[in-house]
């Protein structure tokens, strides 16, 4: 059988771990053992709170809104709870937007809220 040297494979797994640690700190994008461990880290980070965000979102979503249903007269639960009386179905998301974006809109669905909620 003949021997196979393994330098060059290892050398480029190596660079390939360090390349990928470039802005991590001290030794951390260095050497191959911390840069390696360093990764392994900041990639189970990054998975884990891509699926935070999506609650960081609502919860700023719902912030959003909650502040612009008091300006409107309306407390936040008030207000969903009118648009759900009123078979409104916009998003979290989309209330928010409008609510900086476009306050005239905002008010008219803070309104038809309001009439279905006192109707209830």
């Amino acid at each position: 059988m003949v021997r196979v040297k393994r330098g060059t494979t290892a050398r480029a797994r190596h660079k390939k771990m360090i390349e990928a640690a470039k802005g991590h700190r001290a030794s951390s994008h260095k050497l191959y053992g911390r840069a390696k461990e360093s990764l392994l880290h900041a990639w189970s980070y990054a998975y884990a709170h891509r699926r935070e965000r999506k609650g960081d979102m609502r919860r700023i979503w719902i912030t959003r809104i909650n502040a612009a249903a008091r300006v409107a007269g309306l407390t936040y639960g008030e207000f969903i709870h009118g648009l759900r009386i009123a078979g409104v179905s916009l998003d979290r998301k989309t209330l928010a937007e409008m609510a900086i974006s476009d306050a005239a809109a905002f008010e008219r669905v803070v309104g038809v809220a309001r009439e279905a909620a006192s109707a209830a």
